[in-house]
């Protein structure tokens, strides 16, 4: 079963443009790379290196130390219905923890394909557009606003 603790990370390039890439069960849903604790005591920043290297073939471990940024955000969303089933019986909601990636402007993307089919470097404002999760799209305006120009 599935833990409803979660992290969502905005990879993006100095360009201001931001990765999505688009699920591979849900045509046209597209987001930032996202991911359940494997376990109650992982940690947030652990889960969040560990799912950018599965859904995208990014080594965090290999970019500047302070490449990964906890935004220091949760926010607590109800899990979509047909996707309950992953859960313990009852678990309804899952509490999503924000991260922001900083990645060269030449990073290569290999996506997992059994979760992801495509891949599109949009500038962020488009980025935050394009994501079927308005939280995700919060999660991407974000990174920027808190950005000095």
């Amino acid at each position: 079963m599935k833990i409803p603790i979660s992290v969502l990370v905005v990879i993006y390039k100095l360009n201001r443009d931001v990765l999505l890439i688009e699920r591979a069960d849900r045509s046209g849903f597209w987001q930032s790379v996202t991911g359940s604790l494997d376990a109650l005591d992982e940690n947030l920043a652990f889960a969040a290196t560990r799912e950018v290297f599965e859904e995208t073939g990014i080594a965090v471990d290999h970019l500047p130390k302070d490449a990964l940024q906890n935004m220091h955000h949760q926010i607590e969303y109800e899990i979509y219905p047909e996707w309950r089933f992953r859960y313990a019986p009852g678990v309804t909601s899952n509490i999503e923890h924000w991260f922001a990636l900083q990645v060269p402007d030449d990073t290569q993307v290999k996506l997992s394909p059994r979760e992801h089919v495509a891949y599109e470097w949009l500038p962020f404002v488009e980025a935050a557009k394009k994501c079927f999760s308005p939280s995700n799209g919060e999660a991407i305006l974000k990174v920027f606003s808190e950005k000095k120009e």
